[in-house]
């Protein structure tokens, strides 16, 4: 059989790819197009109902596990479990979340640990207990899902704006540090993307989703899966020679006025 080099260099075939907020939304869009791409994938959220039902939509090769990522001395076991069932994790992809829409005078300080627990020091301790497998290896990938709000000012969202700013220094220390260990870093920066998350976000006020369209040079959300197949890419072959990089799918949001 003759070998498809455009193929080979997209394909995550032998790839372990764990997503955190798997269940539903942008998750579910990347880990499903991880395992279209090949990859065996394991879908973490706190709902065990919702990602067993997820990961069956996805079919064999994929795995759905319940976990809180915030238990922080529970994820070892978590990873354990992932071993046992699909291999050593060789894609993590930090993706879980919590959207908290308020005045930062009304945000108490509660209420942003919260968000940052979720976004940022999960995803720290998730990525440091993955790199010993990854760096024995002398490959991996590690993904984290920014937004927006890591480039451009966004009222009533302050927790979650310093939550993703947060992941631009994680991804430039990081990839700095493990690049010569052969595992790779980076980021996707989703635009307003067609989600649950989004929808919440702007649940009574058409204002506020008429001034993103407004803002997007393409006057359109984007979908789910704009955001699966960046994911793919940023993890493939393909992307080899690409890491520290934060890739904007946002139909040009970030730069249009």
């Amino acid at each position: 059989m003759t070998a498809n080099p455009f193929a080979d260099a997209f394909s995550l075939a032998g790839e372990v790819a764990l997503v955190t907020g798997g269940g539903s939304g942008l998750g579910l869009a990347i880990a499903r197009c991880l395992h279209q791409a090949g990859a065996k994938v394991v879908l973490v959220g706190r709902r065990t109902d919702l990602v067993e039902a997820a990961a069956e939509t996805l079919g064999d090769g994929a795995y759905g596990e319940a976990a809180d990522i915030t238990a922080f001395g529970e994820m070892p076991a978590l990873l354990e479990r992932v071993r046992e069932r699909a291999g050593p994790v060789s894609i993590l992809v930090n993706n879980a979340g919590i959207h908290l829409k308020k005045m930062a005078v009304d945000t108490t300080v509660e209420e942003f640990g919260r968000v940052m627990d979720t976004h940022v020091l999960a995803a720290h301790n998730l990525s440091r207990l993955v790199l010993p497998d990854m760096c024995a290896a002398g490959r991996g990938n590690i993904l984290f899902t920014a937004s927006m709000t890591s480039f451009i000012g966004i009222p009533q969202v302050i927790a979650y704006s310093a939550a993703k700013s947060a992941y631009l220094g994680m991804v430039r220390a990081l990839s700095s540090e493990v690049a010569g260990e052969g595992v790779r870093v980076n980021a996707i920066a989703p635009g307003w993307i067609d989600s649950p998350m989004l929808q919440g976000a702007l649940a009574g006020d058409p204002a506020r989703a008429g001034k993103i369209l407004s803002r997007t040079p393409m006057n359109r959300f984007g979908a789910p899966e704009d955001i699966g197949w960046a994911a793919v890419y940023l993890c493939s072959p393909a992307a080899r020679f690409v890491t520290g990089a934060v890739l904007p799918v946002d139909g040009g949001a970030a730069q249009g006025f």
